[in-house]
């Protein structure tokens, strides 16, 4: 046996015992004849202590097997933060099962390593124990995911990674076949297809911990593969979705966490974008916009005059700002299309450079709408969406610069009622804002056929966490000739449904129950739930930002013998 115990396991109950342990040697301490050595595997570390010449050679990283004694540590020696703290090993034998060369990265300051060195050399950085109690958590998450939907009847059903492009959102990642020349399949950006033909299959209950392929450029929270925990009912509303998701997210957060959630808010769209500036609003933290719209509209002043039809949105915050931290929560604000940000001082009397150009009335109207004393910022902006947007971006900065939150809570809401498309500037055309498949809220379908498409709600929800997008769905379209009229507004001929999604309405001429469905974004809750920004920090070997792995290498070029066999050429 290489080993009887791991480095997390003994106590002082084992004192005496005969013990084998084998991991890394994580440091080593000499003392006079005397040399101690933190073992370390993903359990733990234990100390083991054994004669200089014993040790003679040993290194950090170092495979060994220790084999020896359980020993009591000297009194005021125990190591209150191990578990193994109050015992050591005294070793009677050594074996070195593999040397380690000096490794390249400083895995006691990995701050101070690249990012890409982080990457090239994976196996090391997962030697540390954050980065191994981050993937044990996401773990955790899949377990719970797997035992909670099992006991809701959910079925885990795979769905092809090899598969059709059907581009209607981010870049496919493509795939040559080689016994098809000139044809090509695509991974699967989500497997929405796939699990809306379970149901028709009638498997009322799906899941699916399915990974994904978006070939778009990458930030924080982006990688070309992810993973989603994949979801679809049948015969279900809006309501029954988010009944068991809830369900879900408590047991979850329970298990993983031991947090009680208690009952989640549910918001519409509306209300967060006129509140929080935001469809995904953090809600740990005040900062409410205030709407002066309908008063300040008339005013002389231009900027409110000018953004009569949009929207004249503050926010006041208990403290206050010096010039130059204005003018940078200024740029954030011009970042989002704004044309600028006033910042008015708030004590007895309100200060600002803009008061001159303001009535009396209303000066003291927005004094009445704010109290205490600090800072009341404005956005004013003839798109009322621009106000919001460029509001609720400078909220969130002001609340991560001042500490506005405690960072070991967590804030969730469901937003409902989504507008169901949105216009594109660079198409031209209104677009579906998830996907076509998605149901049109009931009433608004009077709105829907007279084309008043900029009004039309969706039955669409997302879950927001602490102001991320921690999963969304939708209750899809079962009705024949319903998804045919959305086909048409989009501007999607027969010909273009039946080549991009033909086996999908195929399948739906013979019988489709009402459905509806979520995907958790896997990385990004378990990034959440270990205080991570970025989604790297949860996945094992991930790529950079240029999509490339410092790893293997990945992307590579291939030789013309395999493109030959492809039937592919490479352009210059």
């Amino acid at each position: 046996m290489y080993r009887t115990h791991t480095c997390n396991e003994l106590s002082a109950k084992d004192v005496n015992q005969k013990v084998t342990l084998a991991g890394w040697v994580n440091k080593v301490r000499s003392f006079g004849n005397l040399v101690f050595i933190d073992l370390r595997d993903r359990y733990g570390l234990t100390q083991v202590v054994c004669d200089k010449d014993k040790a003679e050679g040993l290194k950090r990283e170092y495979v060994v097997q220790f084999s020896g004694t359980v020993k009591k540590r000297q009194e005021g020696q125990d190591n209150k933060s191990l578990a193994t703290g109050e015992i050591e090993v005294e070793a009677s034998s050594i074996n070195v099962l593999s040397e380690s060369a000096v490794i390249p990265i400083d895995l006691d300051n990995i701050d101070n390593v690249s990012e890409d060195n982080r990457l090239k050399y994976r196996y090391l950085d997962l030697r540390r124990k954050q980065m191994q109690d981050n993937l044990i958590t996401r773990y955790k998450i899949t377990k719970v995911a797997r035992d909670y939907f099992e006991k809701n009847n959910f079925l885990e059903i795979e769905t092809p990674i090899l598969g059709k492009s059907t581009p209607e959102g981010a870049r496919d990642y493509l795939v040559p076949s080689r016994v098809n020349k000139g044809k090509f399949y695509a991974l699967p950006q989500s497997p929405q297809l796939f699990k809306q033909i379970l149901m028709v299959s009638g498997f009322d209950r799906y899941l699916q911990i399915v990974k994904c392929f978006r070939d778009e450029d990458l930030r924080a929270d982006r990688q070309p593969e992810f993973t989603q925990i994949d979801l679809e009912m049948s015969f279900v509303e809006e309501k029954d979705v988010i009944s068991v998701m809830n369900g879900f997210i408590k047991t979850l957060f329970k298990e993983v966490k031991g947090l009680d959630v208690g009952e989640i808010p549910t918001m519409t769209y509306k209300d967060a974008m006129e509140k929080y500036g935001s469809d995904k609003p953090d809600i740990r933290f005040g900062l409410e916009f205030i709407d002066f719209t309908a008063e300040l509209s008339s005013s002389e002043f231009k900027v409110f005059s000018g953004a009569a039809n949009g929207g004249i949105k503050g926010i006041f915050v208990p403290s206050e700002f010096s010039g130059k931290q204005v003018k940078k929560y200024e740029e954030v604000a011009k970042l989002y299309k704004a044309k600028g940000l006033i910042a008015l001082s708030v004590g007895d009397e309100l200060e600002g450079g803009i008061l001159k150009f303001l009535s009396p009335s209303e000066i003291s109207l927005i004094k009445s709408k704010v109290s205490g004393k600090g800072t009341l910022f404005i956005v004013a902006d003839p798109a009322r969406s621009i106000a919001n947007e460029a509001l609720g971006r400078v909220r969130l900065e002001i609340a991560r610069n001042l500490e506005l939150f405690d960072k070991s809570k967590f804030g969730f809401v469901w937003i409902t009622e989504f507008p169901l498309f949105e216009w594109s500037e660079e198409e031209g055309r209104f677009m579906s804002v998830h996907h076509p498949f998605t149901m049109p809220h009931p009433e608004d379908l009077d709105k829907l056929y007279a084309g008043d498409l900029g009004s039309v709600r969706s039955l669409a929800y997302d879950i927001a966490i602490n102001g991320n997008e921690a999963g969304g769905g939708s209750i899809r379209i079962h009705d024949k000739k319903l998804q045919a009229k959305i086909f048409e507004l989009l501007g999607i001929s027969e010909e273009d449904a039946a080549s991009k999604f033909g086996f999908l309405l195929e399948a739906f001429k013979y019988g489709v129950p009402p459905h509806g469905g979520l995907a958790f974004g896997l990385d990004r809750l378990a990034a959440m739930m270990t205080g991570n920004d970025s989604i790297k920090e949860v996945m094992a070997f991930p790529k950079n930002k240029a999509a490339y792995s410092p790893l293997d290498e990945a992307p590579n070029v291939v030789d013309d013998k395999q493109l030959a066999e492809l039937g592919i050429k490479v352009r210059d």
